[in-house]
């Protein structure tokens, strides 16, 4: 058969080894975000009471972990052993799931975009929510530091969203010592450390696009001043004018629309490289499947041509390599479930 090379379609190794390399990276950084969120968890007691995951009633920020992990450890491990095995159900898998979050994401950037009311208020009431769980959860509360801190902001609207919390409320019967005051993320902080601190804060908004909540422990630990956590108590206590002197009086909805207008052109510009690279691997997976699908019709075709040659002569026996060697490559991509077993028929039907 060395004298007679097949040439005819084949698997472009470049799409089908891209393919396996890029979801390689997903595949392991999404069982990294679920193995964070399991260990939080662990460290929480929840695992140990799973009925604790409801009783918080704010957002708990492992479900991002989780969540998110969970979708690129699937889209991670169909597109890896997908291009690998040349599984064209897993590829066709990977390519509708894929699209689903792309219809998903374009979907619900054209309702923020036509109901921007709603969604303030939305926004307002989530943000209102985990005022009232601030000091139920950990995760939470660090994830509600960031966000006030970021965003120089203290509540929803204002530092009087504050009311909602058990501790921080200015009623009568509330015994805390944070009674009137406010957390100490609503302090604001010295200009000269605003200033030192630009620089690192937008390498880290980088790096939330790629690891969502880590950026709020990673900011944490790089923070080389000392906090004072009690410079909110009893600010609240005072007058309106002499508020600002000592914390942030804006509320955190009206900052993030300001932020969302400053860096219009950033955010843009992440959600339409997030698009590009989702339909890019759309159209990767697509053609890798066209490929294996035109290969297995090849051989098909030169199975089923194997059956009309003569009786005798070196024909038959050219014809008979080529069937034995196109039986081998038929049962390997049975072997890995790339191939159905009416195809397989085929080949079986020449012996």
């Amino acid at each position: 058969m060395s004298g007679n090379h097949y040439k005819g379609h084949e698997v472009s190794c470049c799409i089908k080894y891209f393919i396996f390399g890029f979801n390689i990276l997903f595949w392991l950084l999404g069982m990294a975000l679920v193995g964070v969120g399991l260990w939080a968890w662990s460290e929480k007691g929840v695992l140990s009471n799973i009925s604790s995951i409801t009783d918080l009633g704010g957002l708990d920020p492992v479900w991002l972990f989780m969540v998110v992990g969970g979708v690129m450890f699937i889209l991670g491990f169909a597109g890896c052993i997908g291009a690998l095995r040349e599984n064209t159900f897993l590829l066709k898998f990977f390519s509708v799931f894929l699209g689903i979050i792309f219809f998903l994401e374009l979907t619900a950037g054209i309702l923020a975009f036509v109901f921007k009311d709603w969604i303030k208020d939305q926004l307002n009431l989530f943000i209102n929510n985990n005022i009232r769980a601030y000091r139920d959860d950990i995760d939470l509360q660090n994830l509600i530091d960031f966000t006030q801190e970021y965003w120089e902001c203290c509540g929803a609207f204002g530092a009087d969203d504050w009311n909602l919390n058990i501790y921080f409320n200015c009623t009568d019967g509330n015994r805390s010592r944070e009674k009137c005051g406010v957390p100490y993320s609503c302090c604001t902080k010295d200009p000269a450390v605003r200033l030192g601190r630009a620089d690192l804060r937008w390498i880290l908004l980088v790096a939330f696009f790629f690891l969502l909540l880590l950026l709020p422990f990673f900011l944490i630990c790089l923070q080389e001043d000392v906090i004072n956590t009690q410079c909110g108590y009893d600010v609240r206590a005072k007058r309106d004018s002499e508020q600002k002197d000592y914390i942030n009086v804006k509320g955190c909805v009206p900052q993030f629309e300001r932020w969302l207008q400053n860096n219009l052109t950033l955010v843009a510009g992440m959600f339409i490289g997030v698009a590009l690279l989702q339909i890019f691997g759309i159209c990767l997976a697509q053609n890798l499947v066209s490929d294996i699908e035109a290969v297995r019709t090849s051989w098909a075709a030169r199975l089923l041509s194997a059956r009309r040659v003569p009786a005798d002569g070196p024909e038959k026996q050219r014809a008979a390599s080529c069937e034995s060697h196109a039986k081998r490559v038929a049962f390997r991509w049975v072997s890995v479930g790339s191939v159905s077993p009416a195809w397989w028929n085929v080949a079986a039907t020449t012996q």
